[in-house]
């Protein structure tokens, strides 16, 4: 049985895609989006939970978010989880609303987040090499096994190459997307 599947490969570098895809859509630009609550976790009823499992997150206008905690007594700790989550949001508590202003981007900050859009494509990056390190190994494998040749396995390792290459080509243009969406470039 060989070990190597080119189908895992492309599923799971697109997942490292994907994935950076999400954390960049978490990255704020001046604009309201209910993604920018995504990391927030909420500590209630004794577990962290993803804010939007205690609340329902809008954004009514293009400069502010709101956020309808469900549950009286969550409204304190979920104020708190947005204020502690490090996305310089400041709640403004109106009953079980609260509301969230989007301030301007300061260009330190639109620095930073452009920083921390670079960190996030490295761990894609990362994540896309270990998958072709996975898929490398595999084919040695096979080929130790004699199920593959070692033409075969050449061959297989320049598509994995190719397949690596063309998915952090994926990467650095979200990337760059991203950065140059954050710096109003």
């Amino acid at each position: 049985m060989a070990a190597y599947s080119k189908a895992d490969l492309e599923r799971r570098m697109a997942g490292a895609v994907e994935a950076l895809k999400g954390d960049l859509g978490g990255l704020r630009t001046g604009r309201a989006s209910i993604s920018l609550l995504d990391p927030v976790t909420v500590e209630v009823y004794g577990a962290h939970m993803p804010l939007n499992q205690v609340a329902t997150v809008s954004a009514p206008e293009p400069r502010m978010l709101s956020v309808q905690v469900w549950d009286k007594s969550n409204v304190g700790p979920a104020d708190k989880a947005i204020r502690s989550a490090g996305l310089g949001l400041n709640p403004i508590v109106d009953g079980q609303t609260l509301r969230l202003p989007i301030p301007d981007l300061t260009e330190e900050r639109r620095k930073e987040l452009a920083k921390l859009a670079g960190q996030y494509a490295e761990k894609a990056r990362i994540a896309v090499r270990n998958v072709r390190r996975d898929g490398m190994d595999s084919l040695k494998t096979d080929e130790k096994k004699g199920v593959l040749s070692e033409d075969e396995r050449k061959r297989h390792e320049t598509e994995v190459q190719k397949l690596t290459d063309a998915t952090v080509a994926d990467i650095d243009a979200a990337a760059a997307a991203k950065e140059k969406e954050i710096l109003g470039k």
